[in-house]
């Protein structure tokens, strides 16, 4: 028979759960800044607007995987670093220290 593991509960009301494209946007965010770019830079590099990569990094654009490699593309990184990143933050921020030490992995 197998073991139940338990899963951790929700974070509270006052503190929600951050959402993947609020922390994707950080990270995109952070990057095009080390990189002292502007947006409308990285935007030609990745051939999206500029407005469209504004909204992106504030979250508001739930942007698909091909316009996700292609904003990493044009910022020198890929996928795997970027979700990587993306995730160590997810970990960092929602996930109580229990389930850090247990060692859950979120799949990208």
């Amino acid at each position: 028979m197998a073991d139940i593991v338990p899963f951790p509960r929700s974070a509270p009301a006052n503190h929600p759960e951050p959402l993947w494209r609020h922390l994707l946007g950080d990270q995109l965010r952070r990057r095009r800044h080390d990189r002292s770019e502007t947006l409308t830079e990285t935007a030609e590099k990745a051939g999206v607007s500029p407005q469209y990569l504004s909204e992106v990094e504030r979250g508001r654009k739930e942007p698909s995987s091909e316009m996700i490699a292609a904003i990493a593309g044009a910022l020198d990184t890929n996928l795997l670093e970027l979700t990587s990143a993306v995730a160590g933050e997810l970990r960092g921020t929602a996930a109580p220290a229990s389930a850090r030490a247990a060692g859950f992995a979120l799949a990208a």
